[in-house]
């Protein structure tokens, strides 16, 4: 959809290869916000570590700077998340360090270390599975996510948070029940990749005949006033109805009603789907909606 918008508010003609690298520069975006944050939960929690070094380092040191808990920096799921598949090569990779910032670091560790939650986590020597976990999923949802420091870093570095927050809070979760199974290096599978790309290049490659379905049905609308984001969406929606035969037509239609209503007008939602069931119960009427590849069309 933000790769289509693009397209059709550029003064330039995009071909369609350039528009996939578009797309896929996006994946990338992503790919980026979501490394960068899981390795500043790395770099809180292992500033336990920086922290005792500083304060056992004072000229005169108390009793309490040279006892300061690093337990938080062993933690058995941060390790898991450090040895995971491609961690330190995307790290590397993506140039992630850049968007270090230690007094933001810093912070956000005192801020952890003065919650009940932590104390009552170093309290205890043993490390437990379930505990482990929990003290960082804490750290994440209730003193990273809602920080407004945080955020406001994250947006001045990473222009897709906006977009992108829920399904990063999503890919968080996903990392916190099984580390192991994550592969840095391609956060999205190949299926779900070729899915974008194919989705992509069919309403671009198909515009014309999918807006030859939508047009006659704008006849009481005035065109100059329906959203250029409206017009994207209903066309990948009559791409996927008459294309892409593995995704059930109420899926297609209810999730195009979904992004009209998150990124369009209040009125998006009602408009695309007046727009789409109409297509969907004419072209199943008379017997065309037939699902195939548009590769296999001759």
């Amino acid at each position: 959809m933000q790769t289509l918008y693009g397209i059709e508010t550029s003064e330039q003609d995009i071909p369609v290869e350039k528009s996939v690298k578009m797309l896929d520069a996006q994946f990338d975006q992503t790919r980026q916000l979501f490394s960068y944050l899981v390795y500043f939960i790395t770099s809180v929690t292992r500033y336990a570590e920086t922290d005792s070094r500083k304060r056992a380092s004072k000229h005169l040191p108390s009793q309490q700077d040279l006892e300061v808990n690093t337990k938080i920096a062993g933690n058995s799921l941060l390790w898991q998340i450090m040895e995971a598949p491609g961690f330190q090569k995307t790290i590397e990779d993506l140039h992630i360090k850049k968007f270090d910032n230690p007094e933001l670091t810093k912070k956000i560790y005192q801020q952890f270390t003065e919650t009940p939650e932590y104390k009552e986590y170093i309290s205890i020597a043993s490390r437990d599975k379930k505990d482990e976990k929990k003290i960082i999923e804490f750290l994440f949802d209730s003193l990273i996510l809602p920080s407004d420091d945080v955020i406001s870093w994250v947006e001045e570095n990473f222009i897709g948070w906006d977009d992108d927050a829920e399904m990063i809070q999503q890919m968080m979760s996903g990392l916190f029940q099984k580390p192991s199974s994550y592969d840095f290096t391609q956060l999205i599978s190949p299926e779900k990749l070729k899915f974008g790309r194919d989705l992509l290049k069919t309403a671009i490659e198909k515009k014309t005949g999918c807006m030859d379905l939508i047009k006659p049905r704008l006849k009481n609308w005035d065109s100059e006033r329906i959203a250029v984001l409206d017009m994207i969406l209903m066309r990948m929606g009559v791409a996927e109805l008459l294309y892409f035969e593995t995704i059930p037509t109420k899926v297609t239609i209810n999730e195009y009603i979904d992004l009209a209503k998150e990124y369009s007008t209040p009125q998006s939602g009602q408009f695309v789907n007046g727009i789409l069931d109409n297509i969907h119960k004419e072209l199943d009427t008379d017997g065309k909606l037939v699902k195939v590849d548009y590769k296999k069309q001759s």
